[in-house]
């Protein structure tokens, strides 16, 4: 695994586990205990082992996780950061868990609705190795040369080896760079905004921003935390370069007395009927509660948005495996015109 950071599903259990335990009036000390030898994650029981042993010494919660070198999100430290301040503590660790558990609920959905192209995609892939490889075999059973149907030289076993190595490494190679850079700020500031142009695949993106940002944002009013942090914090929680790169400027704009439906609205970030909605929340003064009424239909309109993405991505694998059955059936149409007219010539002399 890249980085340090607690798997989703750990973070949504040890969340879970911190707020039953603590609304029923367990210590706070012997909370984090009892969760760490529930675990069943080695990250997450060492992370809170150490924690424990912190809060011992003296520091506070938030502090303590800070410390734990990326183990625990931002998001989590900012907010029980605030929660220590308000006494809200298990109140906020059973949102997180929530939010925790939409995550990992979303990224199942997709990874399952694209299981299938990606299954098609690697098929293909594989079939053509294989023709690679039996042609080889079939024009050294004839001492002839092999045919290479894809036009780039690649025949034989040797051939098969190089594609497949070409292909599943480039892949891998994309997938680890992506990983890389999206683990960074500078490198989620610069690979987002590039991909929320992308249709259906922006679209999907801002979904989950906005549900993201949304449900932030009513959790850390809700918490007492400043508008200036409140704002900061739900940018941060969309994991969207472009959302986040928008904190300074909205942040300015709102401590500089304009209101929070100009500040939002200049980033163009956000679709006219959210900017509607939070106009008229803050007209009434009920902005969070509004977007937290409003969060159920956002996360729909992010998994319609994903489910969107999955299609079109099913689909996009058709077309290549599509074109590539097209380019072979009319390479080895054309080598078999080939022969025969090689054949005419031969007995015409």
């Amino acid at each position: 695994m890249l980085g340090p950071q607690i798997p989703l599903k750990p973070l949504s259990l040890m969340c879970r586990s911190l707020s039953t335990m603590l609304h029923s009036g367990v210590p706070v000390l012997r909370s984090i205990d009892l969760a760490a030898d529930k675990s069943s994650d080695n990250k997450a029981r060492f992370a809170l082992n150490q924690v424990s042993d912190s809060i011992r010494r003296g520091e506070d919660i938030a502090t303590s996780m800070r410390a734990q070198h990326g183990a625990f999100p931002d998001l989590m430290i900012d907010m029980i950061a605030v929660a220590e301040q308000t006494g809200s503590l298990p109140e906020i660790l059973s949102g997180l868990s929530n939010h925790y558990d939409n995550n990992l609920r979303l990224r199942k959905e997709f990874i399952s609705a694209i299981a299938w192209p990606v299954f098609q995609f690697i098929a293909a892939v594989l079939v053509i190795a294989l023709m690679l490889y039996v042609l080889g075999i079939i024009a050294a059973m004839n001492n002839d040369k092999p045919l290479d149907i894809l036009g780039w030289g690649l025949t034989g076993s040797q051939g098969a080896i190089i594609w497949l190595s070409s292909i599943f490494g480039s892949i891998f190679a994309l997938f680890f760079g992506y990983q890389v850079l999206s683990r960074s700020l500078p490198g989620k500031k610069f690979l987002h905004p590039t991909f929320m142009r992308i249709p259906v695949l922006g679209t999907c993106m801002q979904s989950f921003g906005i549900a993201r940002f949304s449900w932030s944002f009513y959790l850390t009013q809700e918490a007492g935390m400043p508008i200036e942090k409140s704002l900061a914090a739900s940018f941060q929680a969309t994991a969207n370069g472009a959302f986040i790169n928008a904190t300074s400027s909205v942040n300015n704009q709102v401590m500089s007395g304009s209101t929070l439906t100009e500040a939002l609205g200049s980033t163009d970030l956000f679709p006219a009927d959210f900017m509607e909605m939070v106009h008229v929340g803050e007209t009434s003064g009920t902005v969070p509660e509004m977007l937290n009424r409003m969060s159920p239909q956002f996360e729909d309109q992010a998994r319609r948005s994903l489910n969107a993405l999955a299609a079109t991505l099913g689909w996009l694998v058709w077309l290549v495996v599509a074109v590539f059955i097209i380019y072979i059936v009319f390479t080895i149409a054309l080598w078999y015109v080939g022969m025969i007219n090689d054949a005419i010539k031969l007995t015409s002399l």
